[in-house]
């Protein structure tokens, strides 16, 4: 199997000079070159990250005046697993993902106004504020939302994987779950007719080491999850899940395997959250030690270093980016604060398949 480091920094391998010779040669054509547009692609992966990082840095500082309520999970630290894997799906693919989803919503593009409407519980939310943190869906973007329940969105993308193999359609489906689901019946329910039935399917497991409080360690006795997944019969393999350029290189073949009638493959996302489980979570079940040494490793500061140390990114550059995303994170916090709350007459749609309203 290729490195995917390697092969995800193709780019930066060719000499300066051919690199500057390539953009001349390109700025001359009125068009940029090859070089420039795999800069600007990085720098994009980088935003979108930020954006992940600082929505939720933000949601922590509402959380705690009570300004935001119920619970709420967060991605601090995974962002790289959603922003890589997103780059190797169309706007005609189908994601599902978990409760700590507000990254995988703006990394689908979800606007993140509708997003934080949605954790204000206001109408103009994603799900009218009724579904809150954990309940984010957007049918246009076909994000067939969170789900609170541990392995609960794999049947559900089995589901339209095989809905979308049915109707002859190039499309793939990619879920998203945790290693804690992994010990779930769901899982294996649903990898083995995936595989049976060759579904479009696209499984991501993001192995953060922790289901909730649970050391992988304590509840696998096998912990190469991907070695596991490869015994239904599919390709499996694990990748960085901390670096953003491995991820989308692994993602963008599993993708491409599955569009050529591969049937299902499944990704281990090795990563970690630095946060704790949730809001309500006193994060009593590993060391500060650990959670330091992992921050070594912070996707954000990972991807920037090698931009700056390969000449894509200056000190301005990266300011601008982080001005850029907190002007879209405050926002996105006005928005919600002026947005409306649903009438109390509302309270009887969307219920039933027969409610008034409902499409």
């Amino acid at each position: 199997m290729r490195n995917s480091r390697q092969t995800a920094a193709t780019g930066s391998r060719r000499p300066r000079a051919e690199q500057r010779k390539g953009r001349a040669k390109a700025r001359a054509a009125g068009r940029p070159s090859a070089a420039d547009e795999h800069a600007a692609h990085r720098r994009q992966l980088l935003r979108q990250m930020l954006l992940i990082r600082r929505f939720e840095e933000r949601c922590v500082e509402l959380y705690s005046a009570a300004t935001i309520r119920g619970f709420v999970h967060l991605y601090i630290g995974e962002e790289a697993v959603a922003v890589g894997v997103g780059q190797a799906l169309d706007s005609g693919d189908a994601m599902v993902s978990t409760y700590r989803e507000h990254g995988h919503a703006l990394a689908r593009g979800m606007p993140a106004d509708a997003v934080m409407a949605e954790m204000y519980g206001k109408a103009t939310g994603s799900s009218r504020g009724r579904g809150g943190s954990m309940h984010l869906f957007d049918l246009e973007r076909r994000f067939y939302g969170g789900n609170a329940i541990v392995g609960g969105g794999l049947p559900l993308a089995a589901g339209l994987a095989l809905a979308s193999r049915m109707r002859g359609e190039e499309r793939v489906t990619c879920c998203f779950f945790g290693d804690g689901a992994f010990a779930e019946g769901e899982f294996h329910e649903t990898a083995n007719l995936a595989a049976l039935w060759g579904l479009p399917l696209l499984l991501v497991c993001e192995n953060n080491l922790y289901a909730m409080g649970t050391a992988l360690t304590r509840e696998h006795a096998q912990t190469d999850l991907a070695m596991r997944a490869a015994s239904y019969g599919m390709p499996a393999w694990a990748v960085d899940g901390m670096d953003v350029l491995a991820v989308e290189d692994s993602a963008r073949r599993a993708v491409a395997s599955i569009r050529s009638g591969n049937g299902p493959h499944f990704l281990e996302a090795r990563t970690y959250r630095f946060r704790a489980h949730s809001m309500y979570d006193p994060d009593r079940y590993r060391s500060k030690e650990e959670i330091e040494q992992w921050k070594t490793r912070d996707p954000l500061t990972g991807l920037a270093g090698r931009l700056q140390a390969e000449g894509q990114l200056d000190d301005r550059a990266l300011e601008r980016l982080e001005r850029d995303v907190a002007e879209e994170v405050d926002r996105a916090v006005r928005a919600a604060e002026s947005a409306p709350e649903e009438p109390v007459e509302n309270l009887m749609r969307f219920v039933t398949s027969a409610g008034e309203g409902v499409s």
